[in-house]
């Protein structure tokens, strides 16, 4: 008895951890959620936080009403790169995702169609930063290895590309260029296997940008939408 009870709740958690409300309208536009972003990152940077939704009221508000983030937010796992901290946001404000280099493969996927399907959260945001460790290595073809190397191969392509658009540049200018253009590969990553990311852009119902943290003023840079999105989004790309 007391096995099946366990399995009972165990059930009635997972369904209400994953409560989901496919094809609903954001409750928020994209223009206001990164206004609210790049307002927080300003506070971050002139040190005049003002640390939203940290009390104990909005604790209890989304423990028991449930999450409904305004941002989706996929970024690198360095501990330089506290994003909720950069953005002055609180609990139940964004739904990151965080990974070394900031790759985009299956989990990461998944965990960005959970948030902006049935989440609803108007715009996904890939962050980027300065100094990423994850993509120095790809550049400096370091000796990778273990569950590291499938990062590495996703970054790849974004330090081909680097070094084909800019072949005269070395060292920290080439790492800069490569950090770029690894923040618009995710992106295309997220294009290429994600159907339902793809149809929410479509639908009108999400944004999607690109962004560069600099771990040094605390300042984002916002990059836009992918250059090629359009090409990328077309009915003969997919």
């Amino acid at each position: 008895m007391r096995t099946v009870f366990a399995i009972v709740v165990t059930v009635a958690v997972c369904c209400s951890c994953f409560c989901w409300a496919a094809g609903d309208a954001p409750a928020m536009s994209a223009d206001e959620a990164l206004r609210l972003l790049k307002e927080g990152n300003s506070r971050f940077i002139a040190s005049s936080q003002q640390h939203p939704n940290e009390d104990v009221a909005r604790r209890n508000s989304t423990a028991t009403k449930g999450q409904q983030p305004f941002a989706t937010i996929l970024s690198c796992s360095d501990s330089r790169v506290p994003v909720e901290v950069l953005f002055d946001r609180g609990v139940g404000d964004i739904f990151v995702i965080r990974v070394a280099g900031n790759v985009a493969n299956g989990d990461e996927t998944g965990s960005i169609e959970y948030a902006v399907d049935h989440l609803g959260t108007p715009v996904l945001v890939v962050l980027g930063h300065t100094k990423c460790g994850a993509v120095t290595a790809v550049v400096t073809n370091a000796d990778l290895h273990g569950n590291i190397i499938p990062i590495g191969k996703s970054i790849l392509p974004a330090v081909v590309a680097a070094k084909k658009s800019n072949p005269t540049a070395t060292g920290e200018a080439l790492l800069n260029e490569a950090i770029k253009a690894n923040v618009w590969q995710a992106i295309e990553d997220v294009f290429r296997t994600s159907p339902i990311t793809v149809g929410r852009i479509k639908s009108g119902k999400l944004r999607v940008e690109g962004a560069l943290y600099d771990i040094e003023t605390g300042n984002v840079t916002w990059m836009g939408k992918h250059p090629k999105q359009d090409n990328l989004l077309s009915d003969k790309a997919h």
